[in-house]
């Protein structure tokens, strides 16, 4: 058969590189897993895929107290149930996944091969040959759920990355996400235009990294649908850059210049420091102390960009309440 090709110059440009691993969030509610063998490792892959809201079928015939405490618990979501017996290919059968602690790499080969047979991808404890896929670190805001993963590289690592996230990504996320994805379809009808939705959602995104809702999150979203036709509202936050190391910052200064739309900064801010804004913000230097460069006050200048409808942060030297 013949085929078509094109010069290597005509070929479009790769718009990402090569990934080591394709991160793929399952939807495991209601399904079945497979967990073989009796260790924390297991219990521990069982009670984060119970989390997930599967159905796991477990099988140990020694199964340690990690293991039988789970299956007693009463789990916020999916199921534990413990059969106390080896595992056996049949065993295999229409499941979504498998996870297997297996002795040594006879009894992993032989659970691979039961799986490959089966279809159903399979997971052996610390032998990454034997694996389809992996599990990463975790970043838990349910809904929103973020995966890490370093392909086996270094594990720490990937422990480290998640606690930077953690510190990140406040607790309240979770609430504003979950009120707004039970309130998608009521949203939409509420907001007919395209450019006025587009405008909930990208204030939306603001206020659910800023604040935890004062007066429940789904009548804060309604009143923020109401308004999302009008003009957008504008305000102003005074950062304190500090001792000039970015490291220093507090989480609340980094969320105020990840959601401004101008900075206006003195000249004496590390230019670290203003790396970790919004790249799509504005930066406007408002001169010196001494006040060379300005054209406007800059407590002025903030006050009338604010009125305009941004989000104004005012970045100082050293503490923003000297």
């Amino acid at each position: 058969m013949d085929t078509l090709s094109r010069p290597r110059s005509e070929h479009r440009a790769a718009r990402i590189a090569a990934l080591a691993k394709l991160p793929v969030f399952f939807d495991l509610r209601g399904r079945r897993v497979v967990v073989t063998g009796a260790s924390a490792g297991t219990a521990w892959k069982a009670e984060l895929l119970a989390a997930a809201g599967a159905e796991i079928v477990a099988f140990a015939p020694e199964p340690d107290e990690e293991m039988r405490l789970l299956a007693a618990s009463d789990l916020p979501a999916g199921s534990v149930r413990l059969f106390e017996r080896a595992w056996r290919p049949a065993d295999f059968a229409e499941a979504a996944l498998v996870v297997a602690d297996a002795a040594d790499e006879s009894e992993a080969a032989r659970a691979q091969a039961a799986a490959r047979r089966a279809g159903v991808p399979i997971n052996v404890v610390d032998r990454p040959a034997f694996c389809d896929f992996q599990f990463g670190s975790i970043v838990n805001r349910s809904p929103v759920v973020i995966g890490i993963c370093t392909d086996g590289a270094a594990p720490v690592l990937g422990q480290a990355i998640r606690r930077r996230i953690e510190t990140m990504l406040p607790a309240f996320l979770g609430t504003w996400t979950a009120a707004a994805k039970a309130m998608r379809a009521e949203l939409s009808e509420r907001i007919g235009d395209v450019g006025a939705r587009r405008r909930f959602w990208e204030r939306f995104a603001e206020l659910a990294l800023l604040r935890a809702p004062e007066d429940g999150p789904e009548r804060e979203l309604r009143a923020l649908a109401a308004a999302s036709d009008g003009r957008r509202r504008g305000r102003l936050t005074i950062v304190g850059a500090g001792p000039g190391d970015p490291e220093f910052l507090t989480i609340k200064a980094l969320r105020a210049l990840q959601t401004a739309d101008v900075i206006l900064y003195d000249d004496g801010v590390p230019g670290g420091v203003l790396e970790l804004a919004r790249r799509e913000a504005k930066r406007m230097l408002v001169g010196d102390a001494c006040g060379a460069g300005r054209s406007e006050a800059p407590d002025a200048l903030a006050l009338r960009l604010a009125r305009q409808g941004r989000h104004v942060v005012r970045l100082v030297e050293g503490d923003a309440a000297g």
